[in-house]
């Protein structure tokens, strides 16, 4: 993504994730998915950690899997989820300024 701009379809896909993330509480619900490297969270591990409703918990989870951040498992009346790392890659290359220093400097 450094060495050209982004494609439309690309910076839509980007943007849709970036926008998910506009919001501390979905930027938290994230970090605490993903602080299980790579295992799955039960929803009711994370709305204990939050004074907002559980309705609200579960709007702010549905916004970040349909921005394809994390995937979900229904299990009887619990659900599961965890990160998409390639979703959360191709954030994280968009904004490695580090990997921009190296190709300017190429």
């Amino acid at each position: 993504m450094v060495a050209e701009p982004l494609a439309e379809i690309d910076a839509v896909g980007l943007a849709k994730g970036f926008k998910a993330l506009g919001d501390p509480a979905r930027l938290r619900l994230l970090s605490m998915i993903a602080a299980r490297a790579g295992d799955e969270v039960c929803v009711c591990e994370l709305t204990d950690a939050f004074t907002q409703s559980g309705p609200t918990i579960s709007h702010h989870l549905k916004v970040l899997r349909d921005a394809g951040l994390v995937t979900s498992e229904r299990r009887g009346s619990w659900v599961y989820y965890r990160v998409v790392p390639s979703a959360l890659a191709a954030l994280s290359k968009l904004l490695d300024t580090s990997a921009m220093a190296v190709a300017a400097e190429a």
